[in-house]
């Protein structure tokens, strides 16, 4: 069990972690595909985002809202049809429409009266700050992937992170839903993890790619987290 009294704050991803992305992602996508009379199951659609998304965020750093609309486009490659600018463009300006999960807001109002609390999010600043006032709480750093010109899970981001934080990484814990973009690079540089394995119709990697690692704390739910790291 981890000892919480190492950590002076929390690191958070946003979408997975905080936001029900999955929702988010399927809700966007099969907009798209039903347009052109077109279908897939849940599980394969995610493991598609993933694989696309990946392919995307390895090349040179481009916005999220244009990798997105990459990935939009290549749902309609997959599948055999031309996806409109608009229907591209529908998938990242869908995002600040994505629900937090149900127990996201009173899970990080509990942790904040112990801790500092941040964000590491694969995102631009402008689509993180229209999902902001959904969590409830004021957060005392939001590091963004456009800040780090790099996506998770390169080191940039979690780096960027620790210096502006200024906090050294033994005193970090970093809390994820997807063990390839948070727990691999964040044990990488020496912080403590924990993964919260959230329902998901893929289970056990939803739209991300498939890792090993074991985090330090697993967990199903932010509020399990809450209720193991702030007694009431």
């Amino acid at each position: 069990m981890l000892d919480f009294n190492r950590f002076e704050i929390l690191t958070f991803d946003c979408y997975g972690t905080l936001i029900d992305w999955e929702k988010g992602i399927l809700s966007a996508l099969n907009r798209i595909l039903s347009a052109h009379g077109k279908k897939s199951d849940k599980a394969e659609l995610l493991r598609l985002y993933g694989d696309f998304e990946q392919r995307e965020e390895e090349g040179p750093f481009r916005p999220y809202r244009a990798v997105l609309e990459s990935v939009a486009g290549q749902f309609g490659a997959q599948y055999g049809f031309a996806a409109t600018a608009a229907e591209m463009r529908s998938l990242p300006d869908s995002l600040p429409n994505w629900k937090p999960w149900p127990d996201t807001v009173a899970a990080l109002r509990r942790l904040k009266t112990r801790f500092r609390l941040a964000i590491l999010s694969n995102v631009d600043d402008d689509l993180f700050a229209a999902t902001r006032p959904q969590l409830g709480v004021e957060f005392d750093e939001v590091i963004t992937a456009q800040q780090a010109q790099a996506y998770k899970p390169s080191l940039k981001i979690f780096e960027l992170a620790l210096s502006q934080m200024k906090t050294p990484a033994h005193r970090v814990l970093h809390v994820g839903q997807s063990v390839y973009h948070d727990v691999v690079p964040a044990q990488a540089l020496g912080l403590a993890t924990v993964w919260v394995n959230r329902p998901s119709s893929r289970p056990g990697v939803g739209a991300v790619k498939a890792a090993e690692a074991r985090a330090d704390l697993i967990v199903t739910s932010l509020a399990e987290l809450a209720a193991a790291a702030v007694e009431k």
